[in-house]
């Protein structure tokens, strides 16, 4: 047999199985049977396989949310979902599946002594989610998850630990201290929902310490998620914010802060930033409703707070008594909103017992057009005798939009 007769038998043999095969598959369609069947029959199937076992392969070549992806584990922790087995190798805790079930949604805790080197794991209290009433000082250490990390994101999901004393309201008992980072004031008492934004400088840095110091009897909680931002992250905060927000509206208030047994701490020193949202150049701030007392105490800042006490300003045209010098919050430019005609002049500080832009006894809405939108509180060291009982500011903030004459 030459080479021609063979290539002519060969194209003819591919001809008759290919022919075979799409006969088959026609047959398929009606019968529900494959080609394997036409050519061998159902022995090459398992006994143990079902007859429609070839679409259940089809998911191994879905896309999968892994690694990076953030789940929500049935106790309330945001954890990674990641493979079960890489969970375990971490040192993270399994708390359920996740990504259809092809991952694990894994948690990573630390406490006293550990080393954080995960994204998003949280710091917690000895023995929790038990309370803890142990003397000393109880530390982990951050490290960075990549040398391109700016800051680190503290989410005191649950915080609560000693208050401050009752006479000038210092953190004398329990403390929360950051250390490696710029400045972050010392804080204490219970701060459970609000948050952090910590400088964690450039490159491989020095790891930053928090540090929860306690002593005396107290039942103690706290659980603080802790969040690596990489520096060109749409997350990251300005540039000197404690604490920054985004949204057209939202809430704002000072650590410690509640309307019945809160206490404004001493030697606070910290930028409150809210993102300006696209098309609006201006925000105005009210008290937060206080709905525990038969008159507002959401902003208390200066005087006794146990008597009605005015508001007072400084920093602008209207000079008090003691013109916000020892506690204060600054609003830049700030004004009445509801003046007509507007005022002329505008104030920068505003302290005492109403929240308002004027001097009185008549809680007001304050709006401000200057911009970035930031807030900044200062208190001294000192509280008694003037000031009494003050339990810091709670406002709600909405922007306004560029077209209502800002």
């Amino acid at each position: 047999m030459n080479i021609l007769e063979r290539i002519f038998l060969s194209k003819q043999s591919a001809l008759l199985f290919y022919s075979i095969v799409f006969l088959s598959s026609a047959c398929a369609k009606v019968d529900n049977t494959s080609w394997k069947d036409f050519l061998f029959g159902t022995k090459w199937k398992s006994s143990t396989s079902p007859v429609s076992r070839d679409y259940r392969f089809l998911p191994i070549f879905s896309v999968v949310p892994m690694g990076p992806a953030l789940c929500l584990a049935p106790s309330g922790e945001v954890g990674s979902c990641i493979p079960n087995k890489d969970c375990i190798i971490r040192g993270g805790i399994p708390a359920g599946p996740c990504g259809g079930g092809y991952g694990i949604c894994c948690v990573f805790l630390q406490t006293c002594g550990g080393i954080i080197r995960e994204n998003s794991t949280y710091f917690v209290n000895p023995n929790h989610p038990d309370t803890y009433d142990g003397t000393g000082s109880c530390q982990v250490t951050v490290q960075k998850v990549h040398p391109d990390i700016c800051q680190l994101r503290l989410d005191l999901d649950m915080f609560s630990i000693a208050p401050p004393e009752p006479v000038n309201h210092l953190c004398t008992q329990d403390q929360l201290l950051v250390s490696g980072s710029s400045p972050v004031p010392t804080i204490c008492g219970t701060s459970s929902g609000d948050h952090m934004y910590i400088d964690a400088g450039l490159g491989q840095s020095n790891p930053i310490v928090l540090s929860v110091i306690t002593s005396g009897t107290f039942p103690r909680i706290w659980r603080m998620r802790v969040t690596q931002i990489h520096c060109g992250s749409i997350g990251r905060a300005e540039q000197g914010c404690l604490q920054y927000y985004t949204g057209i509206s939202g809430r704002v208030r000072s650590f410690n802060f509640n309307t019945v047994s809160g206490r404004q701490l001493s030697n606070q020193d910290y930028s409150i930033c809210v993102r300006t949202e696209r098309n609006f150049c201006g925000i105005q701030y009210n008290a937060c409703p206080d709905l525990e007392n038969n008159r507002s105490r959401s902003f208390t800042l200066s005087g006794n707070s146990n008597n009605p006490t005015g508001t007072m300003v400084g920093g602008g045209t209207q000079v008090t008594q003691n013109a916000c010098i020892q506690d204060w919050l600054l609003i830049g430019c700030m004004r009445s909103a509801d003046r007509i005609p507007p005022q002329s002049a505008c104030e920068d500080r505003v302290c005492g017992g109403t929240f308002s832009a004027e001097v009185g006894m008549v809680q007001k809405t304050v709006q401000s057009s200057v911009r970035p939108f930031r807030l900044y509180f200062h208190t001294d060291g000192i509280e008694a005798p003037t000031d009494i009982d003050n339990r810091g500011f709670c406002l709600d903030y909405v922007q306004q939009p560029c077209t209502n004459g800002f």
